[in-house]
């Protein structure tokens, strides 16, 4: 039931960075496993990097009760085809055994034999608590073992957790190990079935997991436009059937085709009577008499291949592990690795676990305000977008707004512009303002290439790639006349900008040409939206998570292509700019071996010891390579000069192949994760022109001119944050495009620890261990 790493530490104060040459020494780590494969290779690999044994536990706690051949050492190679394989590869079981006392001594004794002190956990609250109750006994047991030395060296158990699950149900993390993958798996599916539906004129209803927890239900609703969502968090209130029958009939009135209703398994109504998909689908046939159909995805759900969000966060939060537990100390409570916004922290694992129940509890006592609330940030705000964009309330309800706002796409086109345009739309609509729409970027809106769209013309948008309006990268300034002059005609009062660099440039020369054109003296606001994740201001883009599952999985099948022929290399150039974000998320979402910035700059010399690790790698069961190239990291240096390169110096050890994906990674339906960010990031960028709105409309218009009148939202490491365009000015390289500093440069060493190479790991950033409510009154803001 979960997945532990176990370690004896001889212990020295931690240092800044960790590399071999540290000053830190471990003799076992050991693994049980249940949830993502990724986890384990990472703690695998980062354990052996700092000098230690790995051991497997195979099938979970039943594995270390039974000990035995169930306990076996891991070596280097041995996690090598791991992170493209779902499930577990070393087994999991239910275990009855480590429930009892007597259970639980033995597997003391199968850790003590081998002088087993650290515990790292991955599974859900009942592994974790399991693992919990076994280090409070811990010292307990050593006394009954009767074993003095033992109990002397071994005194202490210290456990590290990280959450498996699919349901995303332990509160604590924004998500959870397998949640993403899962919402891959049933977005498939409704993309798959809103073909047949929409041909047919049919109703889906369509049944998932999510017995105490709604999270995929939910987001699932969100990121494919399902017309109703039930959810065990969220009952119906008493009449709910008629109002999803109106709300169904008015959709089909407004020329919609189908229909799509999904149900978390374990839905109730107010009053506790389970909700079932099929009783849904006899409702909407009585009622309504549509042709309606019935799917259950059962586990599909858990299967598959693990996505490239999914493999980051593993791989992360597995080298993370290693970290706490080499900080940890006699006194150190067990601890849970957390993913908070964009950044990893540490929480007491009691008090998350103690969290999860507390929400069991709020629900059994029908406390649902409550249970959301505790469910965290994440679920909360998901909710709350669901309530804003699903159900459109009718013109008397509507609050009275006499402002018009204009939306546009800049730039090249990314996977989920289209999920945040209807976002913005629907929310424009609901806060009482006339939508407009300009196609074409900053061009289309020069030739006044503008129209009023309306709540139901963006009906369908959330699954389909590119951009409905049209994009381009024309930027205004050489337009900026006729731009005001649209402006005027149209009488916009506000502007919502979709786009990569050329609209944050954009945006910076309309604010610009306030001086002279008061037209632009109106709220003006900017979502970061381009597969390269080069924007300033933001750590995260709409479109990039997209673009890297599209390069995961083409070099997954280039690597199966390898497997019959060996001793092969492959050399893939990913697109960015001079922006390394692709290629170095990618290269560790892949499991390369290098991968070559322009952010990073590297040398004939760097190349050869590429090469030459390489040709060791070859003497191994691993007999493939993969290296991963931004399209603008080097002028000389180009892929052809890099693939000849390794064909002549890998003669006789390997042969080379070289792929340029292209355009491809700016293609394809959006991921759940882009469709999801796109979306609340949109509906957010709108609440604030609202607000902003009310506050500059003084004697009958609106004038805004201050630095915080135009801005970008973008995603800042826990917290969704606007930040005037002009202020970023001395964040960006404007030459290259890209921001001065960005994050994800800080996974490169763990990128090349991953793939075996010597470097240092700086844990500076590194989770601090902090407490659940404190942790959620920090971050109110966050998405």
């Amino acid at each position: 039931m979960a997945l532990c790493f176990l370690a004896t530490v001889s212990r020295q104060q931690p240092s800044h960075h960790y590399g071999l040459e540290s000053p830190v020494f471990l003799s076992y780590f050991v693994f049980l496993h249940v949830g993502m494969n990724a986890a384990v290779r990472a703690v695998v690999r980062m354990g052996i990097y700092v000098g230690a044994k790995v051991y497997f536990i195979h099938e979970g706690y039943q594995g270390m009760v039974d000990g035995g051949d169930n306990i076996k050492e891991a070596s280097w190679e041995s996690v090598s085809s791991m992170l493209q394989v779902g499930g577990t590869v070393i087994g999991s079981a239910r275990c009855k055994d480590f429930r009892t006392h007597e259970g639980r001594l033995r597997a003391a004794l199968n850790l003590v034999q081998r002088g087993i002190t650290n515990l790292c956990v991955i599974g859900g609250d009942g592994s974790l608590t399991g693992a919990n109750l076994f280090r409070e006994e811990w010292s307990g047991l050593l006394d009954e073992l009767v074993q003095s030395e033992a109990s002397q060296i071994h005194s202490a158990l210290h456990i590290v957790g990280m959450v498996g699950s699919i349901d995303n149900d332990f509160c604590g993390t924004d998500m959870t190990i397998g949640t993403d993958s899962a919402l891959h798996r049933i977005i498939e599916v409704v993309d798959a079935i809103m073909t047949t539906a929409q041909s047919h004129q049919r109703t889906f209803v369509l049944e998932v997991m999510g017995r105490h927890c709604g999270y995929l239900a939910l987001v699932s609703a969100l990121a494919c436009g399902a017309d109703w969502v039930l959810i065990p968090e969220m009952p119906p209130k008493d009449g709910w059937e008629e109002q999803m029958c109106n709300k169904l009939s008015e959709s089909r009135l407004r020329g919609s085709r189908l229909n799509i209703i999904i149900v978390a398994e374990g839905a109730t109504d107010r009053h506790g009577n389970p909700i079932s998909s099929n009783a849904v689908k006899d409702l909407v046939v009585r009622c309504l008499g549509f042709d309606t159909r019935v799917t259950i995805l059962g586990h599909v759900q858990r299967g598959g291949t693990p996505s490239a969000f999914d493999r980051i966060l593993a791989s992360r939060m597995g080298v993370e592990a290693v970290l706490a537990l080499l900080e940890a100390s006699p006194g150190t409570p067990a601890c849970v690795v957390s993913l908070c916004g964009n950044q990893a922290v540490r929480l007491p694992l009691m008090e998350c676990v103690q969290m999860t129940q507390e929400v069991q509890k709020a629900m059994d006592e029908k406390r649902f305000e409550d249970a959301v609330r505790l469910r965290g940030r994440s679920f909360e705000n998901n909710l709350n977008t669901y309530k804003l964009l699903s159900h459109r309330k009718i013109d008397s309800e509507l609050p009275h707004s006499s402002f018009n706002v204009a939306v546009l796409n800049v730039g090249a086109p990314a996977a989920g512009m289209n999920a945040a345009v209807r976002s913005a739309v629907r929310v424009g609509i609901t806060e009482g303002h006339t939508m407009f729409a300009v196609s074409d970027g900053f061009e289309g809106f020069c030739k006044g290439q503008i129209k009023e769209i309306k709540w139901g013309d963006v009906g369908g948008w959330t699954g389909q790639g590119g951009s409905l309006l049209g994009t381009k990268r024309t930027l205004p300034a050489k337009h900026i006349d006729k731009i005001a002059e649209q402006m005027r005609i149209h009488n916009i009062n506000a502007l919502l900008v979709i786009g990569g660099f050329e609209a944050y440039l954009g945006l910076m020369e309309l604010q610009a040409a306030r001086s002279k054109h008061a037209e632009f003296c109106v709220p003006m606001v900017m979502v970061p939206a381009t597969v390269s994740n080069n924007i300033p201001g933001s750590d995260l883009s709409i479109g990039a998570d997209t673009a890297l599952n599209a390069i995961t999985d083409t070099c997954d099948r280039i690597k199966q292509s390898a497997s019959g022929t060996k001793r092969r290399v492959f050399i893939i150039e990913t697109m960015g700019g001079y922006c390394g974000y692709l290629a170095t998320v990618g290269a560790l979402a892949a499991g390369a071996d290098a991968a070559y910035i322009y952010e990073e700059p590297f040398d004939i010399r760097d190349l050869q010891s590429n090469v030459e690790h390489l040709t060791e790698k070859m003497k191994t069961s691993i007999q493939r390579g993969l290296v991963l190239r931004n399209e603008n990291c080097s002028v000389n240096y180009t892929t052809d000069f890099i693939y000849q390169l390794y064909s002549e110096e890998g003669k006789g050890v390997f042969d080379c192949r070289k792929n340029v994906l292209g355009h491809m990674q700016q293609g394809g339906s959006p991921s759940p994760f882009d469709r999801n960010f796109g979306t609340k990031i949109s509906a957010k960028a709108m609440q604030w022109i609202s607000k902003k709105l009310k506050e500059c409309y003084r004697e009958g218009h609106v004038f805004a001119n201050t630095e915080d009148s135009a801005c970008l939202l973008g995603m800042r490491r826990r917290a969704l944050v606007f930040q005037p365009v002009i202020q970023l000015k001395d964040e960006t390289d404007f030459v290259h495009r890209i921001p001065k500093e960005q994050w994800w440069l800080r996974l490169r060493p763990l990128m090349k620890i991953l793939a075996k190479y010597k470097t240092s790991y700086d844990v500076s950033d590194s989770g601090q261990l902090e407490h659940i409510i404190r942790l959620r009154t920090k971050d109110i803001s966050a998405i």
